[in-house]
């Protein structure tokens, strides 16, 4: 089993930065995808961004190509995204996931049997 727990949500204007951070734990060895996924309210929890076991091969949701980056410290069991060029549009809770394989560009919410508790994000206009 893998435990991950995000923090370094808030509260910011639009245009403001923010990282958000996933500690794991458990069974963090092994090859392992690091996903973010975020749900507004009264909506689907939508795919953000995703990155390979090495953070050699990442990929993003159109709607944050160019304003987020995920990384990793596979050192630390940390994943990080950071988020630039906020948006109200990009208020919501933030959800860390994870799986044990090597295809990093899975989108679907049923992919990932590993989540956490999700921080929150809201961006003021």
């Amino acid at each position: 089993q893998v435990q991950l727990v995000e923090s370094g949500g808030g509260l910011v204007q639009a245009g403001d930065s923010l990282r958000l951070s996933c500690a794991a734990s458990g069974r963090t060895f092994g090859r392992s995808v690091r996903a973010w996924f975020r749900q507004a309210p009264g909506k689907e929890r939508d795919f953000v961004a995703a990155i390979n076991w090495n953070g050699g091969n990442t990929f993003y949701a159109d709607s944050v190509k160019g304003r987020f980056t995920i990384s990793r410290d596979n050192a630390k069991n940390t994943v990080y995204l950071q988020m630039n060029t906020l948006e109200p549009e990009d208020t919501a809770v933030y959800y860390c996931a994870g799986r044990d394989s090597d295809v990093y560009y899975a989108t679907d919410v049923r992919n990932y049997p590993y989540w956490g508790p999700g921080t929150q994000v809201t961006v003021s206009s």
